[in-house]
């Protein structure tokens, strides 16, 4: 076994050539990996290791021995804290390449696979303020109320009256809430003990008309001073169409529980991917970058090439966001997905648009693509888009005995969609092009379409 080349407490010299999934910087030490807290690629840092593993280390750094030219002062005051934004110390075009060489490394490293087309990632021309939806812990300090977000890998508020990549309403609203907190002695939910009754504000806001939901999450349905929260957001608020107080008693890091009372307006917002309709709820899963979504979308629809005569399953498919963008082109549209209130809200939307070329089901991939062959369903064309972790192996290899021509995935994570893709490959399919859009700038997350054929 090779000796470990450094030592804790020892400091060192070293180059960060690369950015990790929680935005440390990458940097190596006779070959040995070292994470960086802080570091970007092509900074020369002198640094001193704090923790020893068996194949990599922590460091932290001592010195900045020179800056890489890659380094940019970020537009926010507290981004060194928060978690929300791992990079936005990094230029955005050297973003777009760090997310680009991921892919790329990814594809070749895990997927193991040769002349693969990756596109240069789809940016976006303005990377701020893109966020449609947020969601806001409410803590206590020095006996005020402060409303943020998390400091990175920890669960410590960091107080925020401005964020560059949410709406900028949000700002007013958190005023509103801290100043009613604080002149009322409203209590505020602690996590360790599970008490107290604020937990989160979490507010969505329609990007074609503007209109904005506000939901509170709290820990028991008594909320006192409703209807002066509900006044002070009226008054103050333009565009509010729906107050929501959503309840969860559950110890948990889950934030929205399943029951919601509506405490003003209506109990869903609407809004538009292209010339579709969608009713949003509280707990409706919907895309937070209006801006790429249209981008990403337009480009499963390519990648699809449907004619109009094609039978499209749509695995893993949320509220149906993908399957009616499809069955705008399609001949029929197969949604499956194992959440409920998603398929419930799928069905609806269908509705909305006069779609009546699609159907929905409920229940694990898994379980439901063997199922439905069996009863004679086919795909020509299959669109997969997995959680993180990937797909099952049975939903890909259901999907080469269906035998469809073309299969695209929509993928969020490029470790595990290199890993199904290699099986894809292995089960007589051919990964054409990865065209990576950056849905969540100054983030280190990268959404990819993938174009993929079945082998003659």
């Amino acid at each position: 076994m090779t000796d470990i080349p450094v030592k804790e407490g020892k400091k060192y010299e070293l180059i960060i050539h690369d950015i990790g999934d929680g935005g440390e910087g990458i940097g190596e030490i006779e070959g040995f990996t070292i994470f960086i807290e802080g570091g970007i690629p092509k900074d020369k840092l002198l640094v001193e290791i704090t923790k020893v593993k068996k194949n990599y280390a922590l460091g932290k750094i001592i010195e900045v021995k020179e800056l890489s030219p890659y380094r940019i002062k970020p537009i926010c005051a507290i981004a060194d804290k928060c978690g929300g934004c791992q990079i936005q110390h990094i230029d955005y075009a050297r973003q777009l390449e760090i997310k680009k060489n991921k892919v790329i490394s990814n594809i070749d490293r895990i997927g193991k696979l040769e002349n693969v087309l990756i596109h240069d990632v789809l940016g976006m021309n303005e990377p701020y303020r893109y966020r449609n939806k947020a969601q806001f812990p409410i803590g206590m300090e020095n006996g005020k109320s402060i409303i943020g977000f998390y400091k990175k890998r920890t669960h410590e508020i960091v107080n925020i009256v401005d964020c560059s990549i949410h709406h900028e309403i949000n700002d007013k609203i958190l005023m509103i809430f801290k100043r009613i907190i604080d002149e009322n002695k409203i209590s505020v939910y602690e996590e360790k003990s599970g008490k107290g009754l604020l937990r989160h504000i979490l507010t969505r806001v329609s990007h074609t008309t503007g209109d904005l939901m506000v939901v509170i999450i709290t820990n028991g349905k008594k909320l006192p001073f409703k209807e002066k929260i509900v006044n002070e957001l009226i008054k103050n608020v333009p565009k509010v169409k729906s107050i929501v107080q959503n309840i969860n008693i559950k110890k948990t890091n889950v934030i929205l529980g399943r029951e919601c009372i509506t405490l003003y307006g209506h109990d869903k917002i609407v809004d538009y991917i292209g010339d579709l309709r969608f009713e949003i709820s509280p707990l409706s899963f919907f895309q937070v970058n209006p801006f790429q979504t249209k981008v990403l979308y337009d480009k499963v629809l390519e990648y699809a090439e449907l004619t109009g005569n094609e039978t499209v399953f749509d695995i893993y498919c949320g509220i149906g966001t993908i399957s009616l963008f499809l069955a705008q082109r399609a001949k029929k549209v197969y949604g499956i997905e194992v959440i409920e209130a998603a398929i419930k809200d799928a069905k609806r939307n269908a509705k909305l648009n006069n779609l009546d070329n699609t159907e929905f089901f409920v229940g694990k991939a898994e379980e439901l693509v063997p199922k439905l062959y069996k009863q004679g369903l086919k795909a020509d064309v299959v669109v997969v888009d997995p959680p993180r972790k990937g797909c099952d192996k049975v939903v890909l290899e259901m999907i080469a005995v269906m035998k469809p021509k073309r299969v695209i995935y929509v993928s969020c994570k490029p470790s595990t969609l290199a890993r199904d893709l290699r099986i894809l490959n292995e089960l007589g399919y051919k990964t054409l092009e990865v065209q990576p859009v950056d849905m969540f700038p100054h983030t280190t997350h990268v959404e990819c379409c993938v174009r993929i054929r079945r082998k003659e």
